[in-house]
């Protein structure tokens, strides 16, 4: 089991249904700009932030890859 599959069982019903849509948004439409997407400093990634969730991505031949989904504590910005 990977990093993303652990997290999607560990949160609730509510978040977990709401980061799907986007992931499925994400990897199955071609326009991504309404999901703002920021390109990050130095690097060759992405990053989507939906409430308390950070979506990681990377574009390799024209497909989106998953890196990671990081959830945002009380601890991440100490």
């Amino acid at each position: 089991m990977n990093k993303i599959e652990k997290l999607l069982r560990k949160i609730n019903k509510k978040d977990r249904d709401a980061l799907l849509s986007i992931l499925e948004e994400l990897l199955t439409s071609k326009d991504t700009r309404h999901l703002k997407p920021t390109k990050l400093q130095g690097l060759d990634l992405y990053r989507i932030r939906k409430g308390n969730f950070r979506i990681i991505f990377h574009k390799e031949h024209g497909e989106i890859v998953l890196d990671s989904i990081n959830v945002r504590n009380e601890n991440t910005c100490r």
